[in-house]
This record gives C-alpha cells, structure tokens and sequence, in this order.
C-alpha cells in the first residue's frame, strides 16, 4: 500500500516511545487518536498568551480568546459543511451531543405513541440516553437489526423499511460502529427517514477523523461527533443541528451565557448556539479542535479514508488465517472503515490485549459499549484493533506475530 503518510509519525510525539523494551505499536485509534504537535503547540500557546474568558470581557485577552473560540466555530461548520456557524454547538464529546438532543428535542416534541428509531450496533452514548427520554416521555424506543452471524451484512434494510412508519419521529444511527466496523449508508438512511418525516441524528465520532463529513450532502437533522477521536484535544466535541431545529428547542442546561434577560420571575434565551453552551466554555480544547482540522485537511481527507480501510483490510486478510478467530463485520473492504474486531475461541478478549501490552501493542478488550450488541452474537467481549493515520502495515505485522505468541501460549 502507499507510504503517502510515513512521514507524518514525526508529527505525534506520544507515538515515539517503548512498552517495557518494545516500540509502541499504538491500534487502540477507535477510544481515542494521538495529537500532533500543531494541535500541542496550539494549546500551549493559548494558555501562554490568549488565556482568558470569552464574550464579556473588554478587555485585550478577552476579546482574543473570543475571537479564536468563535474563529473555531466558524472552522468546525466548513469542516462538515454546515450553513451557518449558528448550526455548530460546543459540548464535551458524542456523549453529550446526543444527551443534549434527547434532553432538549426529545423532551419537548416526544409523545406516547411515538417512536424513535435506532439500530442494534449503536455505541451505548447513542443507545441510553434514547432509553431514559423514551421511559421519560413515553415513547417507544425500537431497534433496526444487524444480519448475519458476525453482523457481516450490517443493517437489514428490508426490516428498516417496515420499521420506519409515520409513528417514528426521530431516526439516530452511527456512522462507522465501533465494533463492527461496518460503514453505513448514511445518506440512505437520512432519505429513508425524510419519506415518513421523521428527523435523524448521525453519531459520526467513528468517521469524522477519517473521511470528508457534508452534513447538506447527507441531509441529517442532527450529527454528533468528539474532538479526541479527530487527533484534537479531549473534552471537545460538537453537536451540529438545523439552525431552525436548534433555534426552537429549549435549552438543557442554564446560567450564564445563554441568556438574554433574567428576572426573579423568569428568563429569556439567546439563540442557538448560545442557548446550549451555559457557563464558561472549553475555550482552549475548542481553537485546539480548530488545529486538527486545519491539520487534517493539510493531510487531504480522502487520503486519510484511503489509507486507514486499507489498513483494516490488510490486517483482516493476515489475521483471517489463525486458528480458532471469529472476525465481525464486513467481509468486503469497501464497506469497511478502520477498524477489525475479533474473537479466539478459547481465549478471552482481556488475556489477549495484556499479553499484546508485552509486545508494546495497545489494543482494546472488551463490549466497547456494545453489550447489546455482543450479546445478540453470542461473545463476551472482543479484541479490537483500530487505525489511523500514523499506523504502517509494519506495525499489523508485528500485530498478527503477536498474536500467534498467543495462541501457542494458551493452545
């Protein structure tokens, strides 16, 4: 495969390390990416010269602290290609994104009698908070099934189309599942949900590191997604929504900052995106965020996509020949983004990724908050493996030896 991005590892100082006596072999992208040092410096240099609350100072600080926290929104909305900066919202990650939509949309537009839709491979930030305001509200929750024994054919369409009924108010769905792999076909599903009216929310935490996000291409309502996943800081994510969704939703959390008046006999709220951004906001993780965008399209999304599913690929074609694995997800690459997950029949998820640890490789072990999930396909846990832009295929050779150590271990 291209060696376009060999380069770029100087970039990432975490990457230049050892595990006990080993060189790092960093595959645990899918929890959380390293940060180059653009995005580092970017930080520094904030706290060192810009530090200082934004919107109501006057003062120098103030006013550029202001200037780089809002210069962010503006970058965040042309990275996904939102209308109007208004559209973009500052939260801590996915998680809260989703929480804000529920607690928010949810509970002023949810009714017994409605529906919202979701799938079976949703992380959990994209499955309870749909349980607590359907049990809040009284709504029913229901869920789109994934096919085949290792969920290798993804979402069954046929029973998504007797699913979505003009009961179904909303539709949520990831992009990329975290365990599975699988890439969905989002602007499918966006078209799906429009013929029967019902909104939709896209959890794009597993795609918008790796490959262009157009939110008017795909036609979301809603789509949520984490810095840290994004080679941008931790503690920084967005929630994008429809200016006219956002706008008539009400907030969920109050005090300062978004409001327009208060009196002791009520209050009234600024527009979005300030009615959901209360309190003093993440202002250096946010122009951080600003940094890793900057550094990613440096990069060229396209490539990045290009790069990391032919990583998983490559490494799903070398570990498909051991003994006793169980590999989910797609057979065919294509549909397929960074990430392999895979199963020993007699060795559990935990020993694996501590034995790996040995070998200076950090994978992750696990239901990856899939428990639903991982049930319905008879696993306890699995080992996954997850790459980006840093990652060699070197390193899934060093991956599947490490493997074979581990069978002939416990075998």
């Amino acid at each position: 495969m291209s060696d376009t991005f060999a380069h770029i590892r100087l970039d990432f100082p975490t990457l230049h390390q050892q595990v006990g006596n080993k060189p790092l072999v960093y595959l645990d992208n899918a929890a959380t990416t390293h940060k180059p040092r653009a995005v580092i410096d970017t930080l520094t240099r904030y706290y060192e010269h810009d530090n200082s609350n934004v919107h109501r100072g006057l003062h120098a600080l103030s006013m550029r602290a202001t200037d780089g926290y809002e210069a962010a929104r503006a970058r965040a909305a042309t990275f996904i290609n939102a209308a109007d900066p208004a559209e973009v919202v500052f939260t801590r990650g996915t998680t809260e994104s989703i929480n804000l939509v529920a607690q928010s949309w949810g509970a002023a537009n949810l009714r017994p009698g409605d529906v919202v839709l979701i799938t079976e491979m949703e992380h959990h930030s994209n499955l309870v908070p749909w349980q607590l305001i359907t049990q809040r509200t009284g709504a029913t929750l229901r869920y789109v099934p994934v096919s085949g024994e290792n969920a290798e054919h993804g979402l069954d369409l046929d029973a998504l189309d007797r699913l979505l009924t003009p009961e179904v108010k909303l539709f949520a769905f990831t992009h990329i599942s975290n365990t599975l792999g699988v890439i969905n076909p989002v602007a499918d599903l966006c078209a799906r949900a429009r013929k029967v009216g019902a909104l939709t929310l896209i959890d794009a935490a597993q795609s918008i590191g790796h490959e262009p996000i157009d939110v008017r291409a795909l036609g979301c309502d809603f789509l949520a997604f984490s810095g840290h996943k994004m080679a941008g800081p931790t503690g920084i994510g967005v929630l994008y929504g429809r200016r006219e969704l956002l706008d008539a939703m009400p907030p969920w959390q109050g005090g300062g900052g978004m409001i327009n008046t208060v009196e002791y006999s009520g209050s009234t709220w600024k527009p979005s995106p300030e009615r959901f951004e209360a309190g003093t906001p993440n202002v250096a993780d946010a122009i951080g965020l600003r940094a890793a965008m900057d550094y990613l399209d440096g990069l060229g999304r396209p490539a990045i996509a290009a790069h990391d599913t032919a990583l998983a690929a490559l490494c799903y074609e070398a570990l498909r020949g051991l003994p006793g694995i169980r590999i989910l997800g797609p057979v065919d690459s294509t549909k397929r983004g960074g990430t392999v997950s895979f199963a020993f029949k007699d060795v559990h998820a935990h020993d694996v990724v501590t034995f790996a640890d040995q070998d200076g490789i950090a994978l992750r072990g696990g239901h990856h908050c899939n428990q639903p999930l991982m049930k319905k396909l008879g696993l306890p846990s699995t080992t996954r493996a997850s790459f980006y832009v840093y990652n060699t295929p070197g390193e899934i050779d060093v991956l599947v030896a490490s493997m074979r150590r581990i069978l002939k271990f416990f075998t």
